[in-house]
């Protein structure tokens, strides 16, 4: 874990110093922070990998066991805050350590929309701040509504995330999917033949037009009532693996929505890697 630290924190560090407009706006006449960038940056990643959903908790954890890593550590408040206004860059370290992967290559992907439910009381639809972004849904996958977003996810069979959104419950999963890649045209730009692989939602004569002028192949299961589709044998064994990819249980506490919303401008969608 020190090895995996270190190696985060330089590669985050030579990231800044070759594009340092990366990093979050702060003013050129000030007190410089104590916790680098870089560092922050290097904190969040070992949160996630160590599990830690609760940041008060997370920091404890730090001043208990990783002083010798980072001589100075803000208290909760204070990590918060910088980890919010570090969100684009975080997104842009990500990037980097994906593309320099040999997952990133892969010639199929898979597409799927999972629920992220965020709450169930009628008072935290009220109260909450995602009221008017989070909606009331029906998850086939469970038979029942549910009040939340959903992740709309591309990512490769080994589960290496390529883009996502998060949108409200009624938005449509291949006005939603077509967005995404208009996001990054560049995205595509090398894969010519790609091979998509989604679920029967993912339908129409003119949503597959339109992924064909993009270059991309759409292999789904065929609905009731269509001929047999090319690559049914694939979906069977697949399934279960983009199940496990997607992670479908929904959950009235998902630590993920709660970083995504917390942007000083929240959007109606995201999209990175």
């Amino acid at each position: 874990m020190d090895s995996l630290a270190t190696a985060l924190h330089v590669t985050t560090d030579d990231l800044l110093k070759g594009s340092p407009q990366l990093a979050p706006w702060r003013p050129a006449v000030g007190i410089a922070p104590q916790l680098s960038d870089a560092e922050l940056v290097t904190l969040a990643v070992m949160q996630a990998l160590l599990g830690f959903t609760s940041e008060a908790r997370w920091i404890r954890h730090t001043r208990a066991h990783l002083r010798h890593l980072f001589p100075y550590l803000p208290k909760q408040p204070g990590y918060d805050k910088r980890l919010r206004k570090a969100a684009g860059l975080i997104q842009q370290v990500t990037r980097l350590l994906a593309v320099n992967t040999t997952l990133w290559s892969d010639d199929v992907w898979i597409v799927d929309s999972p629920p992220v439910e965020c709450g169930r009381s009628h008072g935290t639809v009220k109260r909450s701040d995602l009221a008017g972004w989070a909606e009331y849904g029906y998850c086939a996958s469970h038979s029942r509504f549910l009040w939340g977003l959903w992740l709309h996810l591309v990512c490769t069979l080994h589960g290496l995330p390529v883009t996502f959104a998060l949108t409200g419950a009624k938005a449509d999963e291949r006005q939603t999917l077509l967005a995404m890649f208009d996001v990054e045209p560049g995205r595509l730009s090398d894969r010519v033949g790609q091979t998509l692989i989604g679920d029967k939602n993912y339908f129409g004569a003119a949503f597959e037009r339109q992924l064909a002028e993009r270059e991309l192949r759409l292999l789904r299961p065929a609905r009731k009532g269509e001929p047999e589709r090319a690559g049914a044998q694939l979906f069977k064994p697949l399934r279960q693996v983009i199940e496990s990819i997607n992670e479908t249980r929904p959950s009235a506490s998902r630590p993920s929505v709660a970083r995504l919303s917390a942007a000083p401008e929240r959007p109606q969608s995201a999209s990175g890697a």
